[in-house]
C-alpha cells in the first residue's frame, strides 16, 4: 500500500487549484477471457482523457492512477515520458495551462480483492464476470483521474467487451461495432462511477410518476445477476421495493430522481453490502437467496435497497467535500433506509430491527478506543476506509432519528428539500446542512451539533424511583452517565414508559411521558403520583441514542417476565439493554444465556430471535467464565434443540432454531442428529433441508472432526457452484487438525493467490471456538506478520487478515500483554493498522472483564 495514500491537505490544495470539465474513459475488456499467460497480472487497456482548468497557470499537481504500467501520457498535446512522470500511483503534471487536456494510456490490472475492476470466474460454467467497486478511492485502479469527492465532473464511458457480453454503466448504453457507448453522466464523484460487464442474467421493468408540473417521469428499471443464480432470482420483489422506495422519496424529497435509468446488479465476491453508483447500484449477490430464509433476510435486503436509493440524493446529488463529513451521506442513508422501510413497504416493524441490530453495531463501535465524533477527523484515505463503521452509519442514523424528534418530521424533511435544491451536483460541509435545518425548524442547531455530531461516546440512562407510603410514585428521575474518556452529557428527547403486570400475567404499559433529559439528573415531574411500576423503560419507543439501564425492581421483573412484555419494540429494547449490560460486565453471561433459553422461544419478532442467537453465542464464546464454558455451551445446544422441535413445522422460527442448533452443537448426540438429517435417516417435521442448510449443518461437523474431507468433496459435487465452493473452503479450514490450520494460515498470510471471498471464507473457518488450544501457536505468529501483511496487501485484504486472525480466542492476560507489547513497539506503524489492533485489544479486554463478572457470580 505504500504511495497509494492521499491526505486531506493534498486534496484541499488540489481542489483549490483545479476544476474538472469532463472525462472520457475508454476500456478494452476483451482480455478478461482466454487463458492466463501467467507472466504477471492480467491487464486491460484504459485510455482516459481529462479536460480541466487551472486557476494558477504554470502550477503543478498530479493525477491518480494505480496500474502496472503506463504506455503514454500527453498533457496539452505535449508527450511526457511515462517513466519520469508516473511512480505507480501518481502522474506528475507540471506547467499547467489555464485550460488543460490530459490523455493517459495505461495497462490496468483486473482485481481479485474486490477493489477496482474485479474479475470473477464462475466455477459452475467457466463464465467470466466483471464489476467495479471504488469507494473510497479505487477508481484510480481502472482509469486515471483526480480521486477525491469534491472534484466532480461528467463522464463518458466506452467499453470494448468480449463477444456475447453485455455492459452496463451509470448512463444508458448502446452497442455498435463491438463497442458499448454510454450517455454522459451528470457531474458526479469518481468513486460512484461504475462498469459491470459479462454474460449476466438481466431482467427489466419500468417506473413512471406524474410530477407536480404535470410531466411524467419515466425510469427504466433493471436487475441483473450471474446466470447460475437466475433460478433463485426473485427480481419481482426487488422491483416492488424499488418502486415503493421511488414513490416514497419522490413524495418526501420534492426533487425528481436525476440519474435516468435505475439498474441494480447483484455481483459475486463483493466486499460491501451494496454501493450507491447512480444509475447502476451494485449489491453483494448473497442478497439472492438460494435457500429458504426468514423474513428478516428479506427485510434486510429491502433496507439495503432503500439505503442505496436514499444515496441518490444524499451522497450522489449532493456530496460531502471530504471524508470528514461522510455522515452527510451514510448516516442519512441509514436513517432514510429505515424510515422508508417502515413508511413504504410491508416491513412495518423496521424500527424494531433498527433498535435491536443497527444500534448494537453503534454501541459497540462507540465504546472502542477508536470511537470518534460522527463528524470525524479524516486525515487520509486509510482513515476514510476504516470510518465506514458503526459510528458513521448506525450512530449517525440514531442521532438523526433523535433530530427528527427534536425539530419535527416536517421541518427535517423541508430542510432536506432545500438542501437538495440549493446544493444539487455540488459538495457540502456540516454547516450547509445545519443552516437549512435552522431555517426550517427555527432552532439553534449549533448546540445540538456540538453535543451530538462533534463529540464521541455513548451515555447511559438509568431510572431512579422513590415510592410514597401508599405505593405510588413520589419522584421518578433519570440519571445520565458518561464514560471518563468521553464525559459529554447530552440533551436527550426520551419517552419514559411505566409497565405493570396485568391479571393475565402480561407486562403492559400504563403510562408514558416524553421529556427532555439534560445533565446528570432529570426529574420527570409528570410521573409523580403514578401507580408503582413493575418495569420502568427509559427511552421507550427508542427516540434517542443511549444505553438503557434498569433499577433493581425493573431488572427483577425482567428476570421473571421478559417474555411477557407485549409490545415488540419495548421487548427488543429490553433485550438490547440486557446485552449491553452483559458486554459491560454488569450482568453475568450465564444470566443472559439463561434469559435467552427461557424467553427466546417466545419471541415473536424473527429478527430479534436471530439477534438473540448471535448474542447468546457471543456470551458463551467470549464472556462466560472458562470453567463454565463447556457447561454453558451444552445448555445452549440443548435449548436450541428443544426449540427446534417446539417451533411450528415449516415456520421461519423453526429454520432459525435449526441454524442455531447447528452452530451450537457440542455433543456426540448433536452431531449424530445433524448427520442423520443430512443422510435423510432422520427428519424434523416441516424442516426443508435445502442446499444452504446442508452447508450450515456440515460446518460444525467439520469443526469437530465428525466429517472428513471426502464428505465435503462429495457435498461440493452436489453443489458445484461459486457459493458451494465458498462453503466448502470454510468447512475445510474449520477441521481440527494442525496441518489444516497451517495450510489455511499459509494460504491467507503467505500467499495472495486467494480472492477476497476465499480469504474471508478461509479465515471464518480457521477460527473456531472449540479449537482454542489448537490455535494458540498462531497468537505469536500473528504479531510477527501483521505489519508486513498491511504493507504488502491491499487495504481490504489487510483488514480481513488483521481483524479476522487476531487471537481473540486466546483469552488470557498474556494475550493482552502481547498485544500491548506489539503496540508499544510499533508506535510508527500505519495509524489504520494500529486502530484495528487497538479495537481487537479492546474486545479482548472486555471479554476478560465479562468472564470475571461471570466467575464472580458463583461466589
Amino acid at each position: 500500500m505504500p504511495g497509494e495514500n492521499l491526505s486531506r491537505d493534498e486534496a484541499r490544495e488540489r481542489a483549490a487549484l483545479l476544476s474538472v470539465d469532463g472525462y472520457e474513459v475508454s476500456l478494452d475488456l476483451r482480455s478478461a477471457v482466454g487463458e492466463d499467460r501467467g507472466d504477471g497480472p492480467r491487464t486491460f487497456r484504459s485510455v482516459t482523457t481529462i479536460r480541466f482548468r487551472c486557476n494558477e497557470p504554470g502550477a503543478s499537481t498530479f493525477a491518480d492512477l494505480i496500474a502496472p504500467s503506463v504506455t503514454a501520457v500527453s498533457l496539452n498535446g505535449r508527450d511526457l515520458d511515462p517513466g519520469e512522470v508516473f511512480d505507480g500511483s501518481r502522474i506528475t503534471l507540471e506547467d499547467l495551462a489555464a485550460d488543460n487536456e490530459l490523455v493517459v494510456d495505461a495497462r490496468c490490472a483486473y482485481s481479485r480483492t474486490g477493489e477496482g475492476l474485479h474479475r470473477f470466474v464462475d466455477p459452475e460454467d467457466g463464465e467470466v464476470y466483471l464489476y467495479t467497486q471504488y469507494e473510497p478511492a479505487d477508481a484510480r485502479r481502472v482509469f486515471a483521474n483526480f480521486e477525491q469527492p469534491d472534484l466532480k465532473a461528467p463522464y463518458r464511458f466506452e467499453v470494448r467487451a468480449p463477444e456475447g457480453w453485455t455492459v452496463w454503466s451509470n448512463g444508458a448504453g448502446e452497442q455498435a461495432d463491438g463497442v458499448w457507448r454510454f450517455a454522459e453522466t451528470k457531474p458526479i464523484s469518481t468513486y460512484i462511477t461504475c462498469v459491470v460487464a459479462g454474460p449476466y442474467h438481466y431482467v427489466t421493468d419500468s417506473y413512471a410518476r406524474t410530477l407536480a408540473d404535470g410531466t411524467t417521469l419515466e425510469i427504466p428499471l433493471g436487475a441483473l445477476c450471474r446466470k447460475g443464480l437466475a433460478p433463485y432470482f426473485d427480481a419481482d420483489d426487488v422491483f416492488l421495493v424499488t418502486k415503493q422506495g421511488l414513490d416514497f422519496f419522490h413524495d418526501h424529497f420534492d426533487y425528481p430522481y436525476p440519474f435516468g435509468k435505475y439498474d441494480q446488479a447483484f455481483v459475486p465476491e463483493y466486499n460491501l453490502g451494496a454501493m450507491e453508483n447512480p444509475g447502476l447500484v451494485t449489491f453483494r449477490e448473497e442478497f439472492i437467496f438460494r435457500g429458504k430464509v426468514t423474513q428478516a433476510s428479506y427485510e434486510g435486503r429491502a433496507n439495503v435497497i432503500l439505503h442505496e436509493m436514499a444515496h441518490m440524493w444524499f451522497g450522489d446529488l449532493v456530496t460531502m467535500e471530504w471524508w470528514d463529513d461522510l455522515w452527510l451521506k451514510e448516516s442519512f442513508a441509514d436513517f432514510m433506509g429505515a424510515f422508508s422501510l417502515v413508511g413504504a413497504t410491508r416491513f412495518v416493524n423496521g424500527w424494531i430491527t433498527f433498535a435491536n441490530r443497527r444500534k448494537a453495531w453503534a454501541y459497540r463501535a462507540d465504546q472502542l478506543p477508536s470511537t470518534h465524533p460522527i463528524t470525524a477527523d479524516i486525515r487520509d484515505l486509510q482513515d476514510a476506509k476504516l470510518n465506514f463503521d458503526g459510528i458513521t452509519y448506525a450512530k449517525g442514523a440514531s442521532v438523526l432519528k433523535q433530530l427528527v424528534a427534536y425539530v419535527g418530521e416536517e421541518a427535517f424533511l423541508e430542510g432536506a428539500r432545500r438542501y437538495f435544491k440549493r446544493h444539487a451536483y455540488g459538495n457540502t460541509r456540516l454547516g450547509d446542512l445545519l443552516s437549512v435545518l435552522e431555517e426550517t425548524s427555527g432552532r439553534d442547531m449549533s448546540t445540538w451539533s456540538r453535543s451530538w455530531l462533534q463529540t464521541a461516546g455513548v451515555n447511559s440512562l438509568t431510572p431512579q424511583v422513590l415510592l410514597r407510603g401508599d405505593g405510588r410514585v413520589e419522584e421518578l428521575a433519570v440519571v445520565q452517565e458518561a464514560a471518563e474518556s468521553h464525559p459529554e452529557l447530552r440533551p436527550h428527547r426520551v419517552a419514559v414508559g411505566l409497565y405493570r403486570v396485568t391479571d393475565g400475567g402480561t407486562l403492559e404499559r400504563y403510562a408514558r411521558v416524553e421529556t427532555d433529559v439534560d445533565g446528570a439528573r432529570t426529574v420527570v415531574k409528570e410521573l409523580a403520583g403514578a401507580d408503582a411500576p413493575d418495569l420502568i423503560l427509559v427511552n421507550d419507543d427508542d427516540l434517542t441514542y443511549c444505553k438503557i439501564r434498569f433499577d433493581e425492581t425493573s431488572l427483577a421483573t425482567l428476570r421473571e417476565r421478559l417474555g411477557a412484555v407485549t409490545d415488540p419494540l419495548a421487548r427488543a429494547l429490553c433485550w438490547s439493554a440486557l446485552w449491553n449490560m452483559t458486554r459491560d460486565a454488569l450482568l453475568p453471561a450465564r444470566d443472559f444465556v439463561d434469559l435467552v433459553l427461557r424467553f427466546g422461544g417466545r419471541e415473536s419478532e424473527i429478527g430479534v430471535v436471530q439477534m438473540l442467537h448471535a448474542w447468546a453465542e457471543s456470551a458463551v464464546t467470549h464472556y462466560t467464565a472458562p470453567a463454565r464454558r463447556e457447561t454453558a455451551a451444552r445448555l445452549l445446544a440443548e435449548g436450541a434443540r428443544r426449540e427446534l422441535y417446539a417451533a411450528g413445522p415449516g415456520s421461519e422460527h423453526q429454520l432459525a432454531w435449526a441454524r442455531f442448533f447447528a452452530r451450537t452443537a457440542t455433543a456426540e448426540a448433536d452431531f449424530e442428529l445433524l448427520r442423520d438429517l443430512l443422510a435423510g435417516t432422520a427428519t424434523v417435521e416441516g424442516l426443508d433441508l435445502d442446499q444452504e442448510l446442508r452447508w450450515v449443518f456440515l460446518e460444525p461437523l467439520a469443526a469437530h472432526g465428525a466429517v472428513d474431507e471426502k464428505a465435503l468433496a462429495e457435498e461440493l459435487t452436489r453443489d458445484d457452484t461459486a457459493s458451494g465452493k465458498r462453503h466448502q473452503v470454510r468447512c475445510l479450514a474449520a477441521r481440527p487438525s494442525e496441518a489444516v490450520k497451517a495450510q489455511a494460515w499459509a494460504q491467507v498470510v503467505e500467499s495472495d493467490a486467494l480472492s477476497n471471498a476465499m480469504v474471508e471464507a478461509t479465515i471464518a473457518g480457521f477460527s473456531q471456538g472449540s479449537q482454542r488450544e489448537l490455535l494458540a501457536p498462531y497468537a505469536e505468529k500473528y504479531f510477527a506478520v501483521i505489519e508486513r501483511v498491511w504493507a504488502e496487501r491491499s487495504i481490504q485484504i489487510g483488514m480481513h487478515v488483521v481483524q479476522g486472525l487476531f487471537p481473540s480466542l486466546q483469552q488470557s492476560p498474556r494475550t493482552l500483554d502481547a498485544t500491548d507489547a506489539w503496540l508499544d513497539a510499533h508506535q510508527q506503524a500505519a495509524p489504520a493498522l494500529r486502530r484495528l489492533v487497538l479495537e481487537s485489544r479492546d474486545d479482548l479486554a472486555r471479554a476478560l472483564r465479562g468472564q470475571a463478572c461471570d466467575e464472580a457470580s458463583d461466589q
